[in-house]
Protein backbone atom coordinates (compact mmCIF):
# COMPACT_ATOMS: atom_id res chain seq x y z
CA UNK A 1 0.00 0.00 0.00
CA UNK A 2 1.24 3.24 -0.70
CA UNK A 3 1.77 6.36 1.02
CA UNK A 4 -0.34 8.80 -1.47
CA UNK A 5 0.21 12.36 -0.93
CA UNK A 6 -0.79 15.13 -3.56
CA UNK A 7 -2.02 18.52 -3.56
CA UNK A 8 -5.73 19.65 -4.25
CA UNK A 9 -6.78 23.49 -5.37
CA UNK A 10 -9.84 25.54 -4.91
CA UNK A 11 -11.20 25.15 -8.36
CA UNK A 12 -13.41 22.10 -8.24
CA UNK A 13 -14.55 19.30 -5.87
CA UNK A 14 -11.99 17.80 -3.87
CA UNK A 15 -13.71 14.51 -4.10
CA UNK A 16 -13.48 14.70 -8.01
CA UNK A 17 -9.96 15.61 -7.87
CA UNK A 18 -8.89 12.46 -5.73
CA UNK A 19 -10.95 10.29 -7.73
CA UNK A 20 -9.60 11.67 -11.06
CA UNK A 21 -5.80 11.72 -9.35
CA UNK A 22 -6.65 7.78 -8.31
CA UNK A 23 -8.07 7.32 -12.04
CA UNK A 24 -5.14 8.79 -13.76
CA UNK A 25 -3.17 6.18 -11.64
CA UNK A 26 -5.08 3.10 -12.61
CA UNK A 27 -5.05 4.23 -15.92
CA UNK A 28 -1.57 4.63 -16.14
CA UNK A 29 0.01 1.34 -14.01
CA UNK A 30 1.27 3.60 -11.49
CA UNK A 31 -1.34 1.27 -9.29
CA UNK A 32 -1.02 -2.29 -10.14
CA UNK A 33 -3.98 -4.78 -10.24
CA UNK A 34 -5.04 -5.92 -6.63
CA UNK A 35 -2.41 -3.01 -4.99
CA UNK A 36 -4.23 -1.92 -2.07
CA UNK A 37 -5.37 2.03 -1.76
CA UNK A 38 -5.02 3.94 1.09
CA UNK A 39 -8.01 3.35 4.33
CA UNK A 40 -10.52 6.06 4.03
CA UNK A 41 -8.52 7.69 7.30
CA UNK A 42 -5.42 7.45 5.76
CA UNK A 43 -6.23 9.28 2.80
CA UNK A 44 -8.37 12.15 4.29
CA UNK A 45 -5.45 12.65 7.21
CA UNK A 46 -2.91 12.58 4.47
CA UNK A 47 -4.84 15.16 1.80
CA UNK A 48 -6.14 17.31 4.93
CA UNK A 49 -9.94 16.34 4.23
CA UNK A 50 -12.79 14.76 5.67
CA UNK A 51 -13.64 11.26 5.40
CA UNK A 52 -17.09 11.47 3.64
CA UNK A 53 -14.57 13.39 0.68
CA UNK A 54 -12.46 10.29 0.66
CA UNK A 55 -15.45 7.89 0.66
CA UNK A 56 -17.34 9.58 -2.12
CA UNK A 57 -14.21 9.80 -4.18
CA UNK A 58 -13.65 6.44 -3.39
CA UNK A 59 -17.53 5.22 -3.91
CA UNK A 60 -17.31 6.79 -7.55
CA UNK A 61 -13.56 5.20 -8.72
CA UNK A 62 -15.65 1.49 -7.13
CA UNK A 63 -19.20 2.51 -9.60
CA UNK A 64 -16.42 3.17 -12.71
CA UNK A 65 -14.79 -0.16 -11.72
CA UNK A 66 -11.57 1.45 -11.43
CA UNK A 67 -11.03 -0.04 -7.67
CA UNK A 68 -13.38 -2.41 -5.42
CA UNK A 69 -14.03 -2.56 -2.04
CA UNK A 70 -13.53 -6.07 -0.08
CA UNK A 71 -15.71 -5.22 2.94
CA UNK A 72 -13.50 -4.77 5.70
CA UNK A 73 -10.22 -5.28 4.42
CA UNK A 74 -10.27 -2.20 2.20
CA UNK A 75 -10.29 -0.87 -1.24
CA UNK A 76 -8.02 -2.84 -4.34
CA UNK A 77 -7.20 -1.90 -7.89
CA UNK A 78 -9.28 -3.50 -10.62
CA UNK A 79 -7.92 -5.42 -13.71
CA UNK A 80 -7.86 -2.93 -17.01
CA UNK A 81 -8.71 -3.38 -20.19
CA UNK A 82 -5.36 -2.48 -22.64
CA UNK A 83 -7.64 -0.26 -24.86
CA UNK A 84 -8.45 1.80 -21.09
CA UNK A 85 -4.56 2.38 -20.50
CA UNK A 86 -3.43 5.32 -22.10
CA UNK A 87 0.12 7.40 -21.94
CA UNK A 88 0.78 10.87 -20.50
CA UNK A 89 1.30 12.01 -23.28
CA UNK A 90 -1.86 10.70 -25.45
CA UNK A 91 -3.92 11.73 -22.39
CA UNK A 92 -2.42 15.28 -22.00
CA UNK A 93 -3.26 15.79 -25.61
CA UNK A 94 -6.50 15.02 -25.57
CA UNK A 95 -7.33 17.01 -22.31
CA UNK A 96 -5.94 20.02 -24.53
CA UNK A 97 -7.89 18.86 -27.51
CA UNK A 98 -11.17 18.35 -25.56
CA UNK A 99 -10.53 22.09 -23.60
CA UNK A 100 -10.06 23.94 -26.89
CA UNK A 101 -13.41 22.88 -27.69
CA UNK A 102 -15.75 26.18 -27.38
CA UNK A 103 -19.22 24.62 -25.75
CA UNK A 104 -21.89 25.71 -28.26
CA UNK A 105 -25.09 24.17 -26.56
CA UNK A 106 -25.48 23.46 -22.44
CA UNK A 107 -27.98 21.29 -21.44
CA UNK A 108 -27.94 22.48 -17.98
CA UNK A 109 -30.55 21.89 -15.67
CA UNK A 110 -30.09 24.42 -13.39
CA UNK A 111 -31.01 27.31 -15.68
CA UNK A 112 -33.96 28.93 -16.01
CA UNK A 113 -35.47 30.99 -19.49
CA UNK A 114 -34.31 34.40 -19.48
CA UNK A 115 -36.51 35.29 -22.78
CA UNK A 116 -39.41 34.62 -20.38
CA UNK A 117 -38.45 36.46 -17.47
CA UNK A 118 -40.38 39.00 -16.11
CA UNK A 119 -37.82 41.04 -15.47
CA UNK A 120 -39.53 44.77 -16.22
CA UNK A 121 -42.35 43.49 -13.38
CA UNK A 122 -39.63 42.62 -11.14
CA UNK A 123 -37.26 45.08 -11.59
CA UNK A 124 -40.75 47.29 -10.48
CA UNK A 125 -41.62 45.54 -7.87
CA UNK A 126 -37.53 45.50 -6.35
CA UNK A 127 -37.60 49.32 -6.82
CA UNK A 128 -41.10 49.70 -4.52
CA UNK A 129 -39.37 47.01 -1.85
CA UNK A 130 -36.48 49.36 -1.65
CA UNK A 131 -38.66 52.23 -0.23
CA UNK A 132 -39.81 50.45 2.65
CA UNK A 133 -38.61 50.99 6.36
CA UNK A 134 -38.36 47.39 7.02
CA UNK A 135 -35.61 46.89 3.90
CA UNK A 136 -33.34 48.80 5.82
CA UNK A 137 -33.46 45.99 8.85
CA UNK A 138 -32.25 42.63 9.14
CA UNK A 139 -35.34 41.10 9.35
CA UNK A 140 -37.20 37.64 11.11
CA UNK A 141 -35.12 35.19 11.91
CA UNK A 142 -37.71 32.39 10.02
CA UNK A 143 -38.77 34.73 7.49
CA UNK A 144 -40.62 37.85 6.84
CA UNK A 145 -44.05 37.19 7.30
CA UNK A 146 -45.52 39.48 4.31
CA UNK A 147 -44.07 36.14 2.78
CA UNK A 148 -45.08 33.25 4.96
CA UNK A 149 -48.55 34.21 4.56
CA UNK A 150 -48.50 34.32 1.00
CA UNK A 151 -46.77 31.25 0.75
CA UNK A 152 -49.35 29.34 3.02
CA UNK A 153 -52.51 30.63 0.73
CA UNK A 154 -50.31 29.94 -2.73
CA UNK A 155 -49.69 26.10 -0.86
CA UNK A 156 -53.43 25.75 -0.22
CA UNK A 157 -54.79 26.70 -3.65
CA UNK A 158 -52.10 24.73 -5.54
CA UNK A 159 -51.36 21.77 -3.16
CA UNK A 160 -53.99 21.11 -0.92
CA UNK A 161 -51.47 21.73 1.97
CA UNK A 162 -53.25 23.87 4.76
CA UNK A 163 -51.12 25.29 7.15
CA UNK A 164 -50.71 28.46 9.37
CA UNK A 165 -47.98 30.84 8.65
CA UNK A 166 -46.10 30.31 11.71
CA UNK A 167 -45.09 26.89 10.71
CA UNK A 168 -43.60 27.89 7.40
CA UNK A 169 -39.34 28.63 8.00
CA UNK A 170 -37.81 30.67 4.61
CA UNK A 171 -34.18 29.68 4.30
CA UNK A 172 -31.48 30.33 1.26
CA UNK A 173 -32.03 27.31 -0.01
CA UNK A 174 -32.98 23.43 0.59
CA UNK A 175 -29.57 21.79 1.26
CA UNK A 176 -29.09 24.79 4.00
CA UNK A 177 -33.10 24.31 5.87
CA UNK A 178 -32.06 20.32 5.52
CA UNK A 179 -29.02 21.28 7.39
CA UNK A 180 -30.86 22.95 10.01
CA UNK A 181 -33.71 20.28 10.06
CA UNK A 182 -30.67 17.38 10.51
CA UNK A 183 -29.99 19.05 14.00
CA UNK A 184 -33.82 18.44 15.18
CA UNK A 185 -34.22 15.33 13.32
CA UNK A 186 -30.87 13.85 14.87
CA UNK A 187 -33.16 13.65 18.53
CA UNK A 188 -35.33 11.47 16.33
CA UNK A 189 -33.79 8.73 14.86
CA UNK A 190 -29.47 8.38 13.89
CA UNK A 191 -30.85 6.96 10.64
CA UNK A 192 -32.77 8.32 7.30
CA UNK A 193 -33.98 6.37 4.57
CA UNK A 194 -33.39 8.17 1.04
CA UNK A 195 -34.04 7.30 -2.54
CA UNK A 196 -31.63 5.45 -4.41
CA UNK A 197 -30.94 7.22 -7.20
CA UNK A 198 -31.61 10.33 -5.05
CA UNK A 199 -30.81 14.20 -4.83
CA UNK A 200 -27.30 13.77 -4.14
CA UNK A 201 -27.55 17.31 -1.96
CA UNK A 202 -30.05 16.28 0.55
CA UNK A 203 -27.84 13.15 0.88
CA UNK A 204 -24.45 15.01 1.60
CA UNK A 205 -26.59 16.96 4.14
CA UNK A 206 -27.81 14.33 5.98
CA UNK A 207 -23.75 12.77 5.73
CA UNK A 208 -23.23 16.09 7.61
CA UNK A 209 -24.76 15.19 10.44
CA UNK A 210 -23.52 11.42 10.38
CA UNK A 211 -27.17 9.47 9.34
CA UNK A 212 -26.55 6.05 9.22
CA UNK A 213 -28.28 6.32 5.58
CA UNK A 214 -30.26 3.60 4.39
CA UNK A 215 -31.99 3.20 0.89
CA UNK A 216 -35.21 2.78 -0.83
CA UNK A 217 -35.22 1.79 -4.37
CA UNK A 218 -36.62 4.00 -7.21
CA UNK A 219 -36.80 2.61 -10.76
CA UNK A 220 -38.48 3.88 -14.08
CA UNK A 221 -41.46 2.38 -12.95
CA UNK A 222 -41.41 3.37 -10.04
CA UNK A 223 -40.63 3.22 -6.14
CA UNK A 224 -40.40 0.00 -4.63
CA UNK A 225 -41.85 -0.30 -0.95
CA UNK A 226 -41.21 -3.73 -0.30
CA UNK A 227 -38.87 -3.80 2.16
CA UNK A 228 -39.52 -0.54 3.70
CA UNK A 229 -40.83 -2.41 6.69
CA UNK A 230 -38.15 -3.79 7.23
CA UNK A 231 -35.80 -0.48 7.32
CA UNK A 232 -34.82 0.30 10.37
CA UNK A 233 -35.14 4.55 10.32
CA UNK A 234 -38.31 6.08 11.34
CA UNK A 235 -37.05 8.95 9.00
CA UNK A 236 -37.37 9.16 5.17
CA UNK A 237 -36.90 11.79 2.77
CA UNK A 238 -38.59 11.57 -0.40
CA UNK A 239 -39.42 13.63 -3.83
CA UNK A 240 -42.81 11.99 -4.62
CA UNK A 241 -44.49 14.91 -6.93
CA UNK A 242 -41.20 14.47 -9.65
CA UNK A 243 -38.67 12.02 -8.23
CA UNK A 244 -34.96 13.49 -8.80
CA UNK A 245 -33.85 12.68 -11.05
CA UNK A 246 -36.33 9.74 -12.36
CA UNK A 247 -39.21 11.63 -13.06
CA UNK A 248 -41.69 9.45 -12.17
CA UNK A 249 -44.60 10.22 -9.34
CA UNK A 250 -45.64 8.37 -6.50
CA UNK A 251 -49.11 6.48 -6.47
CA UNK A 252 -51.90 7.69 -4.21
CA UNK A 253 -51.95 4.02 -3.18
CA UNK A 254 -47.85 4.54 -1.82
CA UNK A 255 -48.58 7.91 -0.37
CA UNK A 256 -51.06 6.76 2.00
CA UNK A 257 -48.54 3.52 2.55
CA UNK A 258 -45.95 5.82 3.65
CA UNK A 259 -48.25 8.35 5.39
CA UNK A 260 -49.24 4.54 7.52
CA UNK A 261 -45.79 3.85 7.93
CA UNK A 262 -45.14 7.13 9.23
CA UNK A 263 -47.68 6.92 11.54
CA UNK A 264 -46.77 3.58 12.78
CA UNK A 265 -42.48 4.24 13.22
CA UNK A 266 -44.18 7.81 15.21
CA UNK A 267 -41.78 9.31 12.40
CA UNK A 268 -41.49 11.96 9.48
CA UNK A 269 -41.46 11.97 6.16
CA UNK A 270 -39.42 15.03 4.52
CA UNK A 271 -41.24 15.83 1.25
CA UNK A 272 -39.36 17.45 -1.37
CA UNK A 273 -41.53 19.23 -4.14
CA UNK A 274 -38.85 20.83 -6.06
CA UNK A 275 -41.03 21.13 -9.23
CA UNK A 276 -44.01 20.01 -8.85
CA UNK A 277 -45.58 23.12 -10.82
CA UNK A 278 -43.88 21.96 -14.18
CA UNK A 279 -46.13 18.86 -14.84
CA UNK A 280 -47.37 18.69 -18.66
CA UNK A 281 -49.90 15.61 -18.28
CA UNK A 282 -52.49 16.59 -15.88
CA UNK A 283 -52.67 18.69 -12.99
CA UNK A 284 -49.62 18.61 -10.49
CA UNK A 285 -50.03 16.01 -7.94
CA UNK A 286 -51.09 16.66 -4.35
CA UNK A 287 -48.62 16.97 -1.99
CA UNK A 288 -48.20 14.26 0.43
CA UNK A 289 -48.93 17.11 3.49
CA UNK A 290 -52.42 17.41 2.46
CA UNK A 291 -52.96 13.82 3.68
CA UNK A 292 -51.38 14.38 6.68
CA UNK A 293 -49.38 17.67 8.01
CA UNK A 294 -48.59 15.76 10.98
CA UNK A 295 -46.25 13.30 9.71
CA UNK A 296 -44.79 15.10 6.51
CA UNK A 297 -41.90 17.99 6.88
CA UNK A 298 -42.51 19.75 3.41
CA UNK A 299 -39.99 21.28 1.10
CA UNK A 300 -40.32 24.16 -1.74
CA UNK A 301 -38.35 26.48 -3.13
CA UNK A 302 -38.62 29.43 -6.51
CA UNK A 303 -35.05 28.53 -7.58
CA UNK A 304 -36.41 26.09 -10.21
CA UNK A 305 -39.58 27.75 -10.82
CA UNK A 306 -38.86 31.84 -10.84
CA UNK A 307 -35.14 32.04 -10.51
CA UNK A 308 -31.92 30.44 -8.71
CA UNK A 309 -30.17 33.44 -8.06
CA UNK A 310 -32.62 35.02 -5.58
CA UNK A 311 -31.66 31.92 -3.13
CA UNK A 312 -35.13 31.57 -1.90
CA UNK A 313 -36.62 28.28 -0.52
CA UNK A 314 -38.93 27.20 2.12
CA UNK A 315 -39.77 24.60 4.78
CA UNK A 316 -43.20 23.66 6.64
CA UNK A 317 -42.91 22.43 9.64
CA UNK A 318 -45.36 20.07 11.69
CA UNK A 319 -46.78 21.80 14.40
CA UNK A 320 -45.18 19.03 16.99
CA UNK A 321 -41.89 20.58 15.58
CA UNK A 322 -42.30 24.10 15.31
CA UNK A 323 -41.46 25.29 18.30
CA UNK A 324 -38.21 23.13 18.98
CA UNK A 325 -37.08 23.97 15.86
CA UNK A 326 -37.57 27.93 16.69
CA UNK A 327 -35.93 27.64 19.83
CA UNK A 328 -32.96 26.21 18.65
CA UNK A 329 -32.60 28.28 16.30
CA UNK A 330 -34.12 31.26 17.54
CA UNK A 331 -30.46 33.11 18.19
CA UNK A 332 -29.79 32.82 14.28
CA UNK A 333 -29.70 35.15 11.49
CA UNK A 334 -32.01 34.10 8.62
CA UNK A 335 -30.34 32.73 5.55
CA UNK A 336 -32.28 34.38 2.85
CA UNK A 337 -32.10 37.73 1.32
CA UNK A 338 -34.54 40.14 2.94
CA UNK A 339 -34.89 42.44 -0.38
CA UNK A 340 -35.48 39.21 -1.76
CA UNK A 341 -38.50 37.83 0.71
CA UNK A 342 -40.36 41.30 -0.04
CA UNK A 343 -39.88 41.91 -3.28
CA UNK A 344 -41.60 38.07 -3.76
CA UNK A 345 -44.27 38.41 -0.96
CA UNK A 346 -45.34 41.30 -2.92
CA UNK A 347 -45.06 39.80 -6.49
CA UNK A 348 -47.52 36.71 -5.07
CA UNK A 349 -50.03 39.84 -3.84
CA UNK A 350 -50.44 41.09 -7.28
CA UNK A 351 -51.04 38.10 -8.80
CA UNK A 352 -47.46 37.99 -10.75
CA UNK A 353 -46.28 34.48 -9.14
CA UNK A 354 -49.75 32.82 -10.63
CA UNK A 355 -49.75 34.37 -14.23
CA UNK A 356 -45.35 33.32 -13.97
CA UNK A 357 -46.27 29.63 -13.48
CA UNK A 358 -49.37 29.52 -15.87
CA UNK A 359 -46.98 31.09 -18.60
CA UNK A 360 -43.95 28.85 -18.10
CA UNK A 361 -45.76 25.52 -18.02
CA UNK A 362 -46.58 26.03 -21.75
CA UNK A 363 -43.34 27.52 -22.16
CA UNK A 364 -41.31 24.33 -20.92
CA UNK A 365 -44.03 22.41 -22.13
CA UNK A 366 -43.05 23.37 -25.64
CA UNK A 367 -39.36 22.64 -25.22
CA UNK A 368 -39.93 19.46 -23.69
CA UNK A 369 -41.83 18.42 -26.69
CA UNK A 370 -39.24 19.60 -28.47
CA UNK A 371 -36.46 18.24 -27.08
CA UNK A 372 -37.98 14.38 -27.05
CA UNK A 373 -39.09 15.21 -30.84
CA UNK A 374 -35.38 15.52 -31.36
CA UNK A 375 -34.19 12.75 -29.53
CA UNK A 376 -36.76 10.47 -30.92
CA UNK A 377 -35.76 11.38 -34.41
CA UNK A 378 -32.44 11.33 -34.44
CA UNK A 379 -31.43 8.66 -32.29
CA UNK A 380 -34.58 6.31 -32.99
CA UNK A 381 -34.28 3.08 -30.75
CA UNK A 382 -30.52 3.85 -29.82
CA UNK A 383 -31.38 5.58 -26.58
CA UNK A 384 -34.63 5.72 -24.18
CA UNK A 385 -36.32 8.60 -22.72
CA UNK A 386 -37.04 9.26 -19.17
CA UNK A 387 -38.80 11.36 -16.97
CA UNK A 388 -40.72 13.50 -20.54
CA UNK A 389 -44.22 14.10 -18.60
CA UNK A 390 -42.99 16.61 -16.26
CA UNK A 391 -40.12 19.39 -15.08
CA UNK A 392 -37.35 21.02 -16.43
CA UNK A 393 -34.96 18.29 -17.68
CA UNK A 394 -35.21 14.41 -19.08
CA UNK A 395 -32.65 11.60 -18.43
CA UNK A 396 -31.57 9.42 -21.70
CA UNK A 397 -30.87 5.84 -21.23
CA UNK A 398 -27.70 5.62 -24.21
CA UNK A 399 -28.23 1.89 -25.74
CA UNK A 400 -24.51 1.97 -27.05
CA UNK A 401 -22.82 0.14 -24.35
CA UNK A 402 -20.27 3.27 -23.63
CA UNK A 403 -19.46 4.73 -20.19
CA UNK A 404 -21.43 7.79 -18.66
CA UNK A 405 -17.53 9.44 -19.38
CA UNK A 406 -17.27 8.20 -22.29
CA UNK A 407 -20.40 10.02 -23.86
CA UNK A 408 -19.68 13.10 -21.67
CA UNK A 409 -15.83 13.50 -23.34
CA UNK A 410 -17.81 12.68 -26.43
CA UNK A 411 -20.31 15.11 -26.40
CA UNK A 412 -17.44 18.16 -24.91
CA UNK A 413 -15.36 17.08 -27.83
CA UNK A 414 -18.78 18.09 -30.38
CA UNK A 415 -18.83 21.36 -28.24
CA UNK A 416 -22.22 20.07 -26.09
CA UNK A 417 -22.20 19.90 -22.16
CA UNK A 418 -24.07 16.81 -20.73
CA UNK A 419 -24.25 15.93 -17.61
CA UNK A 420 -23.85 12.42 -15.33
CA UNK A 421 -26.29 10.43 -12.99
CA UNK A 422 -23.96 8.47 -11.37
CA UNK A 423 -23.62 10.98 -8.91
CA UNK A 424 -27.29 10.24 -7.62
CA UNK A 425 -26.89 6.48 -7.38
CA UNK A 426 -25.66 5.16 -4.09
CA UNK A 427 -26.24 1.12 -4.39
CA UNK A 428 -29.10 0.72 -7.43
CA UNK A 429 -26.88 1.57 -10.39
CA UNK A 430 -28.41 1.03 -13.81
CA UNK A 431 -27.17 -1.28 -16.38
CA UNK A 432 -27.03 1.06 -19.21
CA UNK A 433 -25.23 4.74 -18.98
CA UNK A 434 -27.86 7.85 -18.40
CA UNK A 435 -27.00 10.98 -19.15
CA UNK A 436 -29.27 14.05 -17.97
CA UNK A 437 -30.79 16.87 -20.51
CA UNK A 438 -31.96 20.56 -18.95
CA UNK A 439 -33.48 22.02 -21.52
CA UNK A 440 -35.38 25.41 -19.72
CA UNK A 441 -32.61 28.15 -20.85
CA UNK A 442 -32.25 26.84 -24.20
CA UNK A 443 -34.73 27.92 -27.27
CA UNK A 444 -36.01 25.40 -29.67
CA UNK A 445 -33.42 25.50 -32.33
CA UNK A 446 -30.25 25.28 -29.80
CA UNK A 447 -32.59 22.23 -28.62
CA UNK A 448 -32.66 20.91 -32.12
CA UNK A 449 -29.16 21.65 -32.75
CA UNK A 450 -27.49 20.47 -29.65
CA UNK A 451 -29.19 17.01 -30.16
CA UNK A 452 -28.00 16.73 -34.01
CA UNK A 453 -24.39 17.42 -32.02
CA UNK A 454 -24.91 14.81 -29.86
CA UNK A 455 -26.06 12.04 -32.45
CA UNK A 456 -22.92 12.95 -34.70
CA UNK A 457 -20.45 12.67 -31.12
CA UNK A 458 -22.03 9.13 -30.28
CA UNK A 459 -22.78 7.86 -33.05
Amino acid sequence: MKNIIFALDSHSPKYKQIYERFKVLVEQEDLQENEQLPSIRQLAESLQVSRNTTLMAYEQLVAEGYVRGEGRKGYFVNELEPILVQSPFIAHNKKQEETATPVKIDFKAGAVDQTHFPLKTWRRISNQVLTLQESFQYGEPFGELSLREKIAAYLFQSRGVKIEPSAIVIGSSTQQLLIQLGKILKEKGKSIIIEDPGYDGAKEAFRFHRFTIETLPVYETGANFSHLEELKSNLIYVTPSHQSPLGVSMSIQQRQMLIHWANSKNGFIIEDDYDSEFRYTQQPFPALASIDSTRVIYLGNFSKSFLPGIRLSYMVLPQSLVNHYKNQFLQFESTASLLSQLAMAKFMEEGEWNRHIKRMRLVYKRKMQCLVSALTKHFKQKLSIIGEQSGLYVLVKVHLNCSEEWLIKRASMHGVRVYPTSIYFIKNHPTEAMIKLGFSNLSCGEIQEGVKLLNEAWT
